[in-house]
């Protein structure tokens, strides 16, 4: 019985990390569309959201500190609590990615983008890819996904490149763009970093599984 109920929390565990998960993912989705439309106030209200995405995360860390005063676990049982709260905190980090893409929209103050966005919502779309596939690895515990998507890292990195030695190029051609490149670069420095996060999650999950350490 007391081996079911534990079972059963985890379980409740999942579901409040996948909510989790589909919020983030949702700030990413909000932040690149107010990007594109150079819309402030859609941005602000970004900003103002991460509030709830923080409160989420808290949430589910005192349900694992529950866990760990009520239930006892030991071995697996424990690395399996231990990457619910390394998770959570890998997400709240790509709110906070969002947040500043956002922040990078005020800031643009509804001037014109510098150019037309090809490769950084490429960006965002892989880095979505990637969190959704990392959250269905973990509640599967399949380490073979989880090391397919750490390898997707390298695509982003490369849309990364791509953009900063565009942007690099306006701004040797023409210092008056400078501004507007720099903030681009930032955001899609953002996304470069939520893919990173990602990857961290994926190698936590090779951990909980495995109990081997993945080295870079």
């Amino acid at each position: 019985m007391a081996r079911e109920h534990f079972q059963n929390m985890l379980r409740g565990l999942e579901q409040e990390l996948v909510a989790m998960g589909e919020m983030v993912i949702a700030a990413i989705d909000r932040s690149i569309r107010a990007l594109k439309n150079v819309d402030k106030d859609e941005a602000e209200r970004i900003i103002a959201d991460d509030a709830l995405i923080n409160q989420r995360r808290w949430d589910i860390e005192n349900q694992c500190i529950q866990l760990f005063a009520t239930q006892q676990p030991v071995a697996g049982d424990l690395r399996e609590i231990v990457s619910f709260i390394d998770l959570i905190t890998n997400l709240e980090r790509m709110a906070d990615h969002a947040k500043g893409i956002a922040t990078i929209v005020v800031r643009h103050d509804q001037k014109p983008l510098l150019k037309p966005l090809i490769d950084i919502p490429r960006m965002a779309d892989k880095a979505r890819e990637m969190i959704q596939k990392s959250l269905t690895a973990f509640i599967t515990q399949d380490v073979e996904a989880a090391a397919a998507i750490i390898e997707m890292d390298n695509e982003v990195d490369a849309l990364y490149d791509q953009i900063f030695r565009e942007l690099l190029t306006y701004m040797m051609e023409d210092p008056k763009t400078i501004t507007r490149a720099v903030y681009l670069i930032w955001v899609s420095h953002n996304l470069e970093r939520i893919a990173d996060r990602v990857t961290n999650i994926c190698e936590r999950i090779i951990f909980m599984v495995t109990g081997e350490i993945q080295s870079d």
